[in-house]
């Protein structure tokens, strides 16, 4: 007996929205009908030409290997579909903000599988499978960004955030359609600005890595959410607490946070090789002073524990880190995920494939950021937050001891040449 979850992505009926036409980088509704068949009034025709540049504000990203075809008939949207046996990327130009993104997927005379990643490779839609003349309308939502602070100044990038990880902060949405034969009919995308957000900060096992084989839980949080709620990564590898601040991190999303939002903050990795023989009362006293100026904005803080190294199933190698941020979790009555704990219950429970969970000593893959996403979402349960009502239906709990099955593990490479180390051990 398997005992593999495959989650049910979150799928709604297409309802017909208001006509709306393609304009300059302002515009923050899009309706695009993927295909050469007959255009769907109000939506505006995308063709297997149709590179991205900024002119024409989408496109297919370089790379792309796409086809199009047409099997008539009298429904417009579902009557023509672009697809492709590799993955491909399709970008839109958009201003900062949240963007409920719809696509319609399936072949009227065809089967097809789906997998959807937004932006840095953030995990949308999980295995989304059409048969012969089905179709299925999925709805998720993504965070896009830029540098710019409300009041002035910017995020200080790295150099790499300007090169391999610049997709997380330009003026585009861009979306991945990967699996076995992805057939994509239609893209509609909202801006929204009434939907709770989870902003995300710590290190290089909380970012957005932005090339295989490299990946962090905060990248798989999306799949486990409903698209209620939206997630915005402000994580960066290499990070301690006190760097974060000094980028100005903080600042970027202090001026987003709202009431009714959620702060998820994960750090130790780096902060423990501070050798100021303050730094433990100094990242003590950071802790507390972010968990106030959370809650004066209204949101909640929630602190999360740094997950072990893989040497660390037997012997702590974080010092007094995880123990410092359950100590001022109890402290402050701030809510608390000990993922440190349930990560050494993770690794010892893989026995013999620990490996097949890790790139090296401190980073994880797709599969042992799967199933730390998946302590997260149980974190948010166990916690009883208002934001355990936005969890897929079907995720039925996560036990560290009982793993998903690394070897029936599928999850669709991004393209591209493998990406550099992260930052930080």
């Amino acid at each position: 007996m398997t005992i593999r979850r495959f989650l049910t992505p979150i799928c709604v009926l297409c309802l017909a929205s208001p006509v709306v036409a393609l304009a300059q980088a302002d515009k923050t509704t899009f309706k695009f009908d993927l295909g050469p068949g007959k255009v769907t009034p109000g939506y505006t025709q995308v063709l297997p030409t149709m590179a991205y540049s900024k002119e024409l504000g989408y496109g297919f990203e370089p790379g792309a290997e796409v086809n199009a075809v047409d099997r008539g008939g009298d429904d417009a949207l579902r009557g023509d579909f672009i697809y492709s046996d590799k993955p491909f990327l399709f970008s839109v130009r958009v201003p900062e903000g949240n963007y409920r993104v719809t696509v319609t997927l399936g072949d009227a005379a065809g089967e097809s599988v789906t997998t959807v990643k937004a932006e840095l490779r953030r995990l949308m839609l999980e295995k989304v499978s059409t048969g012969l003349g089905k179709f299925k309308t999925c709805t998720f939502v993504v965070n896009v960004r830029t540098p710019a602070i409300a009041g002035g100044g910017q995020v200080r990038l790295k150099d790499r955030e300007k090169t391999s990880e610049w997709g997380a902060w330009d003026d585009k949405l861009t979306l991945e359609f990967n699996d076995k034969r992805p057939c994509v009919c239609g893209i509609e995308i909202a801006k929204v600005n009434d939907l709770p957000t989870i902003f995300l900060l710590g290190d290089s096992t909380v970012c957005d890595q932005p090339k295989e084989p490299w990946n962090s839980w905060g990248q798989m949080l999306t799949r486990f959410l409903k698209p209620e709620v939206v997630v915005a990564n402000h994580a960066e590898s290499g990070e301690s607490i006190r760097s974060s601040l000094g980028a100005g991190r903080f600042d970027k999303v202090y001026s987003l946070l709202k009431k009714g939002d959620y702060l998820f903050l994960q750090f130790g990795h780096n902060d423990m090789k501070d050798r100021d023989p303050n730094a433990m009362a100094t990242y003590k006293s950071n802790l507390k002073r972010i968990v106030a100026e959370t809650r004066k904005r209204g949101a909640m803080p929630v602190l999360v524990t740094s997950m072990e190294r893989k040497s660390g199933i037997e012997r702590d190698t974080l010092a007094l880190y995880p123990q410092t941020v359950r100590d001022v979790a109890e402290e402050d009555n701030v809510a608390l995920i000990d993922l440190h704990a349930a990560s050494k219950v993770f690794y010892k429970a893989l026995g013999q494939d620990l490996d097949k969970a890790f790139q090296d000593g401190t980073h994880h893959n797709n599969y042992g950021s799967y199933e730390l996403a998946q302590s997260i979402i149980q974190g948010i349960k166990d916690n009883k937050l208002d934001l355990a009502r936005s969890i897929v239906d079907d995720f039925k709990g996560f036990d560290p001891n009982r793993p998903d099955l690394v070897d029936q593990f599928q999850m669709p490479a991004t393209p591209g040449v493998p990406g550099e180390r992260p930052l930080g051990s």
